[in-house]
């Protein structure tokens, strides 16, 4: 696994010769491919064969399912994944509520909506002893956690790992994002590792406690409500290219059998609650399916672009997509903005000026992106809200048009997008925080009369 000190910059090649490397080391860590259909098991025997649900599971074991989708969706949709436990979910005490914190869902009505171009400095690290939980802080969103639409962005900035307890969303997958610091997700179906670079979805339900191996770390979550994300349709660019299947990791099965208490947490309906056991709920000897967590290290993202003039959309750097009832309109598309040679002729090669349907949160994991020459810091975030403008300020601009149109490669970057065709309504501690920057609409202020005076 590549490990990458706070403040350590790692070009994407390097990411690629040290992952090779790490894989070579721990072929067994993991099993890849995007929606596959895996089995694994801890202790060899667990599974039972030939069917789901015998009489006597292998080894004195409980049988259980999660079933991430209904049991009449359409195979190719199907999602569910079967455990063999020490002992079933089922074992604890009643929940209690817990106060919320930070955490939000939606609906979102603390505030008015705004059309308002919005960036936020980065999130601090807190002071005192904060685990992932405790340090998730929600930003806003849009859709109606209760009917299942829409989606909630949150950054979460904590300190410590997660001890005696672990938590479930059962209010929707989680696509998280580290910028600093690595954080290990020890799950029911095996533990995954993420740096600075790469992503882990969780699936909605599934039961984890998060550690943090360096320390502090900071990250975005896309809380995605809707149907599940899967890869983008390729379209005309055919069978390759963007993100490969292949790239997907998953986790092999790993297990605790203790008895040390533990606190089981819940976000339900947009609260949460605590129910109390008397062992791990990480307990699961072997499972097969395909309801998996997984990760993905997005310097392995194959990058689309143009070999004459102009820029095609950004839509070709779209990692993950989440759909809506509406065809081509995406509830959440994951969209990543990495290192890339640009070599169009009598083309401006930033971003454009633009209005869009789609609502467009964006982050920066390090370096600079290419649109904003300054205050767009890594840790931080921007909101350009459906059909608010947006695009490269004044001083990008002036250096654009002036450049010598030379091959150029953008280096040291990595900036991402959750993109959502509903409108995005913020949080009070949003738009109340003192990272929001009020001096961002400055940018563009610069922006002069070029037309010739008549």
């Amino acid at each position: 696994m590549t490990q990458v000190k706070q403040g350590t910059r790692v070009d994407a090649k390097s990411r690629r010769t040290e992952r090779r490397a790490a894989d070579k080391e721990v072929p067994s860590r993991y099993q890849s491919g995007f929606g596959n259909y895996f089995e694994s098991e801890a202790v060899p025997g667990a599974l039972p064969v030939g069917r789901n649900s015998p009489q006597r599971p292998p080894l004195g074991l409980y049988a259980e399912q999660i079933s991430g989708t209904s049991f009449t969706t359409a195979r190719a949709d199907n999602r569910r994944t079967w455990t063999y436990r020490i002992r079933p979910s089922v074992v604890h005490r009643p929940y209690a509520r817990l106060d919320n914190g930070m955490m939000r869902s939606a609906p979102f009505a603390e505030v008015d909506a705004t059309p308002t171009q919005l960036r936020w400095s980065p999130l601090p690290i807190p002071k005192k002893p904060t685990d992932f939980v405790e340090g998730m802080v929600t930003f806003g969103g849009n859709g109606d956690v209760a009917t299942q639409l829409g989606m909630a962005i949150h950054i979460y900035a904590a300190n410590r790992s997660m001890t005696d307890r672990c938590f479930y969303n059962a209010d929707g997958e989680m696509l998280i994002v580290p910028q600093q610091g690595r954080a290990r997700f020890v799950t029911e179906l095996g533990a995954l590792e993420a740096a600075p670079g790469e992503i882990v979805i969780i699936p909605r339900g599934l039961r984890l406690r998060v550690e943090l191996p360096d320390g502090p770390s900071r990250g975005y979550i896309c809380e995605n409500y809707g149907a599940m994300l899967r890869l983008p349709e390729l379209g005309p660019l055919g069978a390759n290219g963007l993100a490969s299947p292949r790239d997907f990791l998953s986790p092999v099965a790993a297990f605790e059998d203790t008895k040390a208490p533990c606190a089981l947490l819940a976000k339900f309906q947009g609260n949460l609650w605590a129910a109390e056991m008397d062992h791990s709920p990480l307990n699961v000897v072997a499972w097969h399916g395909n309801l998996v967590p997984y990760k993905y290290d997005l310097a392995r993202f194959m990058v689309m672009g143009t070999v004459s003039f102009d820029h095609p959309d950004p839509s070709i750097f779209s990692v993950l997509t989440a759909p809506s009832d509406l065809p081509g309109a995406a509830n959440i598309d994951f969209v990543i903005f990495p290192p890339r040679w640009l070599v169009g002729e009598d083309t401006f090669r930033p971003p454009w000026f633009h209005r869009n349907v789609m609502t467009e949160f964006m982050g920066l994991l390090h370096g600079e992106y290419d649109a904003k020459a300054e205050g767009f810091l890594p840790g931080g975030a921007s909101l350009h809200n459906c059909m608010t403008a947006h695009g490269p300020d004044a001083e990008t601009w002036e250096r654009a048009t002036k450049a010598q149109l030379k091959p150029h490669k953008i280096e040291d970057t990595m900036a991402f997008m959750f993109e959502s065709r509903f409108a995005m309504r913020l949080t009070r501690y949003a738009v109340e925080s003192s990272e929001l920057q009020h001096d961002y609409f400055e940018g563009w202020q610069g922006l002069e009369k070029h037309f010739p005076a008549r």
